[in-house]
């Protein structure tokens, strides 16, 4: 899990600045209007919208913005894309998998930038298939731990379908199935665990340790463009920076 831990860590310090911010807003926003689309408009109805729902909240996207999106979905407002998902698979330097997420309307464009940021950055893009299975959807929950202990966390969130915690810096990292992470969260918030952030991310099952800055570099710079890729969604990796490594890119 650290490195999915890591590469978010990286990804919240890049995500100060306001082109980054409003990127993210972008794609928060198309994933709430593709889930609603999915599921239904009621994120009482659809659990994987009222996560999306609740990501964009964590993250200050505007009532408004978030309100027009669900109208769109719902066809109360005219616009609107078809957005359709596809993945992609590939690895980064250093043998380093790589699963991609792309929420597009137009696929072959999407396909196109998706092999152009693997190809110019040292990696390759892979068959479908050859490295999905070593990653799985779970639920995932950012608790700050000041005040908050490991026990805390397990008496609020036993029956609530908690997995796994496991302490990340300045923060408690919990794990559920991403089917439980709206109940678990509000299991949490009602024992007075404060939740400073939900994702339901692809988890590695096995990963690669890196120790070595230059290998580093590479990886990131694979993902890095991808990130920057208009229609991708989400990126993940089975990479494990170490702490010396970690400080060196930051």
């Amino acid at each position: 899990m650290s490195g999915h831990s890591k590469w978010s860590t990286i990804k919240r310090k890049k995500g100060a600045n306001d082109a980054a911010r409003g990127k993210l807003f972008a794609r928060l926003i198309k994933a709430i209007e593709a889930a609603a689309r999915e599921g239904g408009a009621d994120p009482d109805m659809n659990p994987t919208l009222a996560t999306m729902v609740q990501k964009a909240r964590d993250a200050s996207v505007p009532k408004d913005n978030i309100a027009r999106a669900l109208d769109r979905a719902a066809g109360k407002d005219a616009g609107g894309a078809n957005w359709e998902t596809f993945t992609y698979e590939g690895y980064a330097p250093a043998g380093v998998a790589v699963y991609v997420v792309c929420l597009t309307d137009n696929k072959n464009r999407a396909a196109a930038d998706v092999r152009t940021a693997f190809n110019k950055n040292g990696g390759n893009l892979a068959e479908p298939g050859a490295v999905g299975y070593l990653f799985a959807r779970k639920g995932i929950l950012r608790v700050p731990a000041e005040g908050v202990e490991e026990d805390d966390l397990l008496m609020a969130g036993l029956d609530a379908g908690i997995d796994t915690v496991e302490r990340i810096d300045d923060s408690w990292e919990v794990t559920c199935e991403p089917g439980d992470l709206n109940g678990l969260r509000t299991a949490l918030t009602d024992a007075g665990i404060t939740v400073a952030e939900v994702d339901s991310p692809m988890l590695p099952s096995m990963q690669v340790p890196i120790d070595n800055l230059e290998d580093a570099q590479k990886v990131m710079r694979v993902l890095d463009a991808l990130d920057d890729c208009d229609d991708v969604q989400e990126v993940f990796a089975n990479h494990d920076f170490s702490d010396e490594v970690m400080e060196a890119l930051a």
